[in-house]
């Protein structure tokens, strides 16, 4: 019988409840997060089924070691880190009340954690784009060669990435912004 296995899975920076949620159920179904491996493969090990809460912060390498004896203190098992993301678990039955279940005080500190999501994950990929890929798919634009076979497939492939870039800079801008307002208003 395989004790460990691995999930392919990918999440923007926008979707870190519904990365929560999946590893909970992947909890619930007999499966702890054992690892992660960038940008997107989940390692889990066997276990008792059981409901376990994992919550996630971002810190991009900014935590401290008393950071993380804040989190031992209040019961939360540190699994590791993942391109700035700090992922964390307490089981369910050690919850004594709905804010035991949360790594963040109050609504405040976590639109401090997407406003830092912006400024250095959000930020930087669009300032890559505007000056780096936007530039290169003008050009190719311009002096594309349709005979040549090369320069049109990479053209295509191009195409796609930029549409792909623009499309998860607009997601990931519109779900950031629906959960700051989110928090502003509970």
């Amino acid at each position: 019988m395989n004790n460990r296995k691995t999930a392919i899975r990918f999440f923007t920076i926008a979707d870190y409840e519904e990365e929560e949620i999946w590893l909970h159920n992947q909890h619930k179904n007999g499966w702890k997060l054992f690892r992660l491996i960038p940008p997107c493969f989940y390692i889990f090990e066997k276990c008792m089924p059981e409901e376990v809460i994992y919550r996630l912060d971002y810190k991009n390498n900014a935590e401290t070691s008393n950071y993380f004896q804040l989190f031992r203190d209040y019961g939360w098992e540190y699994i590791g880190r993942c391109v700035g993301w700090l992922y964390f678990r307490k089981a369910a039955s050690e919850i004594n009340s709905e804010q035991d279940g949360e790594i963040f005080s109050d609504n405040e500190s976590r639109i401090a954690m997407i406003n830092h999501v912006v400024k250095t994950r959000l930020f930087p990929l669009s300032i890559i784009f505007i000056c780096c890929v936007l530039p290169n798919f003008i050009r190719c634009m311009e002096t594309g060669n349709p005979v040549a076979i090369a320069g049109t497939i990479l053209f295509t492939v191009l195409t796609l990435l930029t549409l792909l870039y623009i499309y998860l800079i607009i997601y990931c801008s519109l779900k950031l912004q629906k959960l700051r307002k989110k928090y502003k208003n509970n």
